[in-house]
């Protein structure tokens, strides 16, 4: 059977008979935002700038890997950022909740499980952002807040929009859910401060580019174990991923020479031992977004590949006038 993102791909009858239902959720969409511009729906301040990364489309763009990066690098330059995000997948009964290195996944998230080990930055997650923000500050004195996501969730107000762009899926068809990916129409690109593009050359002129890449692999068992991508070449690995684009990590692992078996689950899937038990005697490799599911079970054939995003020399002098305008203004 077909996923939907094979329909999202192009025009097809199941696209067309999905249209007017597309069509009526982006009217509703573009009626949502215009009233909280316009004062309708009401917007929270909260006492430091907000910076937003987002994506118009449905599934994963790289958003994670960049909100990471920008975290070390604000820090670099003497900041403190903390970062809040929707703890999607997350079972907790209460929210916001604060996420340390040690939370569970299945209460808060594999996103923000994540977050707060690659970050050492603060983070808060829940549902309610301005709720999600103002419950950070009240425990960490923090100079900004970097918002995973978020960008339709326009109660909080933001300083600043970063939009992720999959370099290879683009924006499909080009239409609004349930027809297409999009959750806005692409003319909302237009409005935001710095759009960037994962793994493919930008094609925007005013776009940059982002690659996401990976180059050791370490132990889920024994953290401080670690070996290159090289070493697993001439042996089969069965690759395993839960993401919103798996394709991009089995592709990442098979340009650094790896003959793989692909193993792709639906995004944020919450593992269980059974999950890989057919697993349990090959060597696997998976996304590192799947390692904090799977570290209670983990044994001595399961390595993850931590993520890394690069960026271009255009989008930090860009971010650097945005940061100065925001932090020093």
């Amino acid at each position: 059977m077909k996923s939907i993102d094979h329909y999202w791909e192009g025009w097809n009858p199941i696209s067309l008979i999905l249209l007017p239902l597309s069509l009526l959720f982006c009217l509703l969409s573009w009626l949502r935002r215009i009233a909280y511009r316009i004062g309708l729906l009401s917007r929270e301040r909260i006492s430091v700038p907000v910076i937003v990364i987002g994506n118009i489309t449905v599934g994963g763009t790289g958003k994670t890997p960049l909100v990471i990066w920008l975290a070390e690098w604000l820090k670099g330059r003497g900041l403190q950022p903390g970062i809040i995000t929707r703890g999607y997948g997350g079972k907790a009964e209460s929210w916001p909740r604060e996420v340390s290195v040690d939370s569970s996944a299945l209460e808060v998230g594999d996103e923000a499980v994540l977050l707060a080990r690659r970050s050492e930055c603060p983070v808060f997650a829940g549902p309610n952002r301005p709720d999600v923000a103002r419950a950070l500050l009240a425990a960490h004195p923090c100079d900004l807040i970097l918002s995973d996501d978020g960008l339709q969730h326009y109660a909080l107000q933001r300083d600043a929009e970063i939009v992720v762009i999959d370099g290879k899926r683009g924006f499909g068809n080009g239409l609004c859910l349930p027809a297409g990916p999009l959750r806005e129409r692409q003319f909302r690109l237009n409005q935001v401060d710095l759009l960037v593009v994962n793994g493919e050359k930008p094609f925007r002129h005013d776009a940059f580019q982002m690659r996401v890449e990976g180059e050791k692999a370490r132990l889920l068992a024994d953290n401080e174990q670690q070996r290159s991508l090289s070493e697993f070449a001439g042996q089969p690995i069965e690759a395993v991923a839960a993401i919103g684009n798996p394709e991009r990590f089995f592709g990442m692992l098979e340009a650094a020479g790896l003959r793989i078996n692909r193993h792709p689950f639906p995004d944020h899937h919450p593992f269980v031992e059974e999950d890989l038990l057919p697993l349990q005697k090959k060597t696997v490799l998976m996304t590192e977004k799947d390692a904090v599911k799977c570290t209670p079970f983990a044994g001595k054939n399961l390595w993850y590949v931590p993520a890394d995003a690069r960026l271009d020399d255009g989008f930090i002098q860009q971010l650097t006038q945005i940061i100065n305008r925001l932090c020093n203004g």
